[in-house]
């Protein structure tokens, strides 16, 4: 067998590692992944957070190859990736836009520790975190510098030759696996945290009551054992003293509370044939798509589904549609609209009708036709008229 001598080089000193849990891992930092603003002077901000969390992801990846300090060098990139979309986020909108240029054109821009300095000088939302959050803080900057050891390869402990030559004892001795797990932690941690500088909409939903008092929300709630996990329930508490979770809080909490159906419908796009009537006692909380899918699911018992925004939005019930296929089409729905028939238009194994309500397009999918006097119901809005906004 020929000896490979440039394979035998780039292995020499690798050593793959073994990381328990790793799925794990991934699984939590989907916390971070759906946790989307809708602000829209901070859409830009979910894109950081993505790379943010690939930038982890990475890591993980480097470290099982044996790649050690380009893992240590990437938790520290998320780092800074989540701490420049603060810093950009956290200002006026005239000295974001010019620093976001600046970002953008790879000018002269701030490192960490001076984006840091500059957010505590604004006195703006990241320093009454910061200082709310005093001792979480801290906890992050002892692992910043302990990240910045291993980058920085302070110890022979840190060097891949130390593997095969008389330094070995050094590596062998080393807590290099351990102290990656807490500083991955500590990682997620932080950028979960310097998220909710954005807004506090991921820890909010994690609060049944406002969970209850809100619509659909770009954002998910960050899960309880992740909020334990990564940040602290102790420090969780010390940002919710914050003067952003506050306002936050207080202008949902005045909001009137959702009964479970209506917040099915709200939440989930589930309407529960046997809960109309309930649902209508809180019809004033429901949008118009949401009030028109309710009062035509309530025409008949036939219908499984209610589908708006040409198809890219929908509603289903309790009733289970015959339709066996699970795909579908906008262009489906655009045959059906131009189509000189409204009703009963066959849809594989159910059928398809078309209406138009409030100037909006509705399809609905249903297992059996509509019957002549149910159509002529539909046709002149007898049967729900009552129930849509006027």
């Amino acid at each position: 067998m020929t000896f490979d001598f440039i394979k035998h080089k780039e292995i020499e000193n690798i050593i793959p590692m073994k990381l328990e849990g790793k799925e794990r891992y991934y699984f939590d930092l989907m916390n971070i992944e759906h946790s989307w603003t809708g602000l829209l002077d901070a859409m830009f901000s979910n894109e950081f957070f993505r790379e943010g969390v690939q930038l982890i992801i990475n890591a993980i990846v480097l470290f099982e190859k044996g790649y050690f300090d380009c893992a240590f060098y990437s938790l520290r990139q998320a780092l800074e990736i989540s701490t420049t979309v603060v810093y950009l986020v956290d200002d006026s909108d005239e000295n974001r836009k010019q620093e976001f240029r600046k970002w953008m054109k790879q000018d002269k821009f701030p490192m960490q520790g001076q984006m840091i300095a500059e957010l505590n000088k604004r006195k703006n939302t990241f320093a009454d975190i910061k200082a709310k959050m005093s001792l979480y803080f801290e906890e992050v900057e002892a692992a910043k510098q302990k990240l910045n050891k291993y980058v920085h390869k302070q110890g022979f402990d840190k060097f891949y030759v130390s593997r095969t030559d008389s330094f070995r004892e050094y590596f062998e001795h080393s807590n290099l696996t351990s102290d990656f797990e807490k500083l991955l932690i500590t990682s997620i941690g932080t950028v979960a945290v310097l998220r909710l500088a954005i807004d506090p909409v991921p820890l909010l939903l994690a609060d049944d009551a406002i969970y209850k008092r809100t619509g659909q929300l770009m954002s998910e709630a960050y899960a309880d054992d992740f909020l334990d996990k990564y940040i602290g329930l102790n420090h969780v508490e010390a940002y919710k003293q914050t003067e952003l979770y506050q306002s936050y809080y207080h202008s949902f909490i005045h909001r009137e509370e959702m009964l479970p159906s209506v917040l099915a419908v709200v939440k989930n796009d589930y309407v529960n044939n046997d809960r109309i009537e309930e649902i209508f006692l809180q019809k004033h909380l429901l949008g118009d798509h949401e009030l028109v899918a309710v009062a035509l699911i309530a025409h008949s018992n036939k219908i499984a589904k209610v589908y708006c925004f040409g198809g890219l939005h929908w509603y289903f019930t309790d009733v289970e549609t015959k339709r066996r296929k699970t795909g579908w089409s906008s262009s489906d729905f655009k045959v059906f609209k131009n189509g000189s028939a409204k009703y009963n238009l066959k849809y594989d194994e159910a059928f398809l009708s078309h209406l138009r309500i409030l100037d909006e397009d509705y399809y609905i999918e249903h297992n059996e036709e509509f019957t002549t006097a149910e159509i002529d119901d539909l046709d002149h809005e007898i049967p729900f008229s009552r129930w849509l906004p006027r």
